[in-house]
């Protein structure tokens, strides 16, 4: 108990603030609550504290990523109410969306710098690790490590205009199995009501790189700036069969919407049409499914030819490794403000 008196008080205390010409001020309430043995804190410790503040006269600069998860972090919310935040779910810096062309056939766009900002001050990845990892357990961490090491983001889904939220989140959950980091939505109707839970994605979406765009045209354009090739789904006749493509060379999948398909725009924008072979009866896969087959394909042609779908470099690893510890939880980046700031306090004494 006395060790849980002392994070409180360690935790308040840490937290700058900046008056105002009021200077009453009132702390709403502050909770404290057993954590379970997957906690971000390492399993030794006893307790965690989560705080919310109601200010009169201060403000509290505070990580935004202390506030509790919502709804609205999910893919459903991102999709219906919160499609402009779906950069706060990534925690390193992003580099500029475009890239001047940069990709290559050993899929070189990579979006982040090696830096995570912590107010005024910036942690390298290996700071990030440095400050996080001891208090995750190694079975998270050597989790981490297994995924960073297939991922790649050589391959990328794009999902244009489907109307069911249950296939976009199978469609994610589908490229997170299989190493696929970068996922888009393309011209998704704000309006609708989907149908579906956060339950098809397993949650998938905390830990893909999510993007958003209102048409093919706009986000056709950035990942040609980035190197890919851009591959629609067809079931015309002028289409190459997914067998007979290279996936080694970086590559956007693109699926349509589940009655209509590709939209004729994406069609008239994108460099090749391919296709599913179909030999039974029917003449399409769901949407989903096919988004899953074409994923899963790619993933095995690229391990053919070039012995592994991952690609990152060892900087690029680490830099995912930091981006990941950072997902992980809330925690992880209180954790690494407060190493910020000793680092901050460390250079101002020197």
């Amino acid at each position: 108990m006395n060790s849980c008196k002392s994070l409180i008080r360690a935790s308040i205390s840490s937290f700058p603030f900046v008056p105002l010409p009021n200077p009453n001020f009132s702390i709403t309430f502050i909770s404290v609550r057993a954590f379970s043995p997957l906690s971000v804190l390492h399993p030794n410790s006893s307790c965690i504290v989560t705080a919310r503040r109601t200010f009169h006269g201060a403000v509290a600069l505070s990580p935004e990523s202390l506030t509790e998860e919502s709804p609205k972090d999910t893919v459903k919310g991102l999709l219906t109410t919160n499609r402009g935040e779906a950069s706060s779910l990534m925690k390193m810096e992003r580099r500029c969306s475009l890239s001047n062309g940069e990709g290559d056939c050993r899929g070189s766009w990579f979006p982040y710098e090696d830096r995570f900002r912590c107010g005024e001050v910036h942690l390298s990845s290996r700071e990030v690790l440095e400050a996080v990892s001891p208090h995750m357990m190694e079975e998270r961490t050597d989790r981490f490590r297994r995924v960073v090491e297939n991922r790649s983001y050589s391959v990328c889904l794009v999902v244009e205009g489907l109307s069911d939220f249950g296939n976009i989140s199978a469609a994610f959950r589908s490229a997170d199995a299989l190493g696929i980091q970068s996922v888009h939505v393309v011209s998704c109707d704000s309006s609708k009501r989907y149908n579906g839970n956060r339950h098809v994605s397993m949650g998938a979406e905390k830990w893909l790189d999510i993007e958003f765009w209102d048409t093919p045209k706009e986000c056709f354009k950035v990942l040609k700036s980035r190197g890919y090739r851009i591959a629609t789904t067809h079931l015309g006749m002028d289409t190459v069969s997914i067998y007979d493509m290279d996936w080694s060379c970086p590559t956007a999948i693109v699926v349509g919407n589940e009655g209509r398909g590709i939209s004729d725009e994406a069609l008239e924008l994108s460099d090749l049409r391919c296709s599913i072979p179909m030999n039974g009866m029917v003449d399409s896969f769901n949407v989903s499914v096919a988004a899953g087959i074409l994923m899963h394909h790619a993933v095995s042609d690229r391990t053919t030819r070039l012995g592994s779908h991952g690609d990152l470099s060892e900087a690029e690893k680490e830099i995912l490794m930091a981006e990941f510890s950072l997902r992980h939880s809330r925690s992880s980046i209180c954790i690494a403000y407060e190493f910020a700031k000793r680092k901050q306090q460390h250079s101002t004494s020197s």
